[in-house]
């Protein structure tokens, strides 16, 4: 008599189906934002057959977008914008956690406290508060000015001690004994070994960085300075029809270096996640 059952092999067949189709139902808009990113605009707007697609479809969006914004220039600023706010985070983020994790003072756990409330107000709150300051200070159209508001960050420093908790305190204890200071130690052992968590923020940090739209829209006031988020928009104008084949064009262009990092990254950033979260 068979089974009623399926087996064990049946289930992860089963499984493995329901994942894919689940997966391609979410990232099908990419594939057809791909697609319709070859289609010229007035073929778009006419909602395009797969024989229109076939027949019209080219890289002039491509070479358009190229001759008509400086879309390398808008990467390069988005690139060092990510780059200066994961140095300066990582390390700073790294130190505060050390000191959450391997001090005892007085007021420790109202700081931290004040640390995860930190995490919980909208950035949005403060953003008119940031510019005047960043104005005052000249930061205006400048990399630290769009930069300077994300050095520190405390979901970085929550999920840096909580790896920094798992790492046996006996270690520190014998590192401290034979004369290696807190300095040192930070930086030769507990960083070293906190690579997965270092690179998990890393990563989150880029994709969030990467994304913004508000701050660099009230920051960069000159083409230069745009990010390329900031750049998508100067496409919009409220007098003409939006050139959509270039609009996708601009999107999979912006999409390359993210999807990248995600990517080369994705283990990381599972593995930084999950280390540190048995420990209070």
């Amino acid at each position: 008599m068979k089974s009623k059952y399926l087996t064990h092999n049946q289930r992860t067949v089963i499984s493995v189906v329901v994942k894919v189709i689940i997966g391609l139902l979410f990232i099908s808009p990419l594939f057809v934002g791909l697609i319709f990113s070859f289609v010229p605009d007035q073929e778009l707007l006419k909602l395009p057959t797969l024989q229109t697609i076939r027949n019209t479809a080219s890289f002039n969006n491509y070479k358009l977008l190229a001759q008509s914004l400086p879309v390398f220039s808008y990467l390069k600023t988005s690139l060092i914008d990510c780059l200066l706010v994961i140095t300066v985070q990582v390390l700073f983020s790294s130190l505060s956690a050390y000191v959450f994790a391997y001090f005892d003072f007085k007021g420790k756990n109202f700081l931290f406290t004040l640390v995860l409330i930190g995490m919980m107000v909208p950035a949005q709150v403060i953003t008119i508060t940031n510019f005047l300051t960043v104005r005052r200070l000249g930061l205006l159209n400048t990399y630290l000015g769009l930069a300077v508001i994300n050095f520190a960050g405390g979901k970085s420093i929550f999920l840096f001690r909580q790896y920094y908790k798992t790492i046996p305190k006996e270690m520190h204890e014998a590192a401290i004994v034979d004369g290696c200071g807190d300095m040192k130690y930070l930086f030769r052992f507990v960083m070293p070994l906190a690579v997965p968590s270092i690179a998990s923020v890393a990563l989150m940090v880029f994709i969030e960085e990467y994304n913004a739209y508000l701050w660099p829209i009230l920051v960069a006031r000159k083409q230069n300075m745009y990010t390329i988020q900031v750049g998508i928009n100067q496409m919009i104008r409220p007098d003409m029809i939006p050139p959509y084949g270039r609009l996708l064009a601009f999107a999979m262009f912006s999409l390359i270096i993210p999807v990248i990092a995600f990517v080369l990254g994705e283990d990381y950033l599972i593995s930084g996640m999950t280390e540190g979260s048995v420990k209070g």
